[in-house]
């Protein structure tokens, strides 16, 4: 292994962070600037005067909720190239439905869980 061979990557990289501050100091430099007062400041909403909290406050659940169906949305993610795969494995005699029977067999307990627990119920 040589640094030579990695030259390229030491080139893209030093090139890709040089773009990023050129880009930024020209957008200061050539940029325009707006004037703005509160009314253009406020979000439009119909031509109606906007009522209640600017950033209303969500429940701790909400959040919850959310990072338990990104977690059971991205496992999905490890059950697509299985099933893109499986004849090939099967072709060669290699099993490969037990390891991922088993894997679905944790996200159910998983997910009984967290119905057991009341994780998922929404009006808690």
């Amino acid at each position: 292994m040589n640094l030579a061979d990695y030259f390229p990557i030491f080139i893209q990289a030093v090139l890709a962070v040089g773009i990023g501050f050129v880009v930024i100091i020209a957008s200061h430099l050539f940029g325009q600037r707006g004037k703005t007062n509160r009314i253009q400041d406020t979000p439009y909403e119909c031509g109606q005067v906007a009522e209640g909290k600017v950033h209303p406050r969500f429940s701790v659940k909400f959040y919850v909720i959310a990072m338990l169906f990104i977690l059971f949305d991205i496992e999905i993610v490890f059950l697509i190239p299985w099933a893109l795969i499986y004849r090939d494995f099967l072709a060669n005699n290699i099993t490969i439905f037990l390891p991922i029977m088993f894997f679905l067999g944790v996200l159910t307990v998983a997910l009984a869980y967290e119905v057991k627990k009341g994780a998922i119920d929404w009006e808690k």
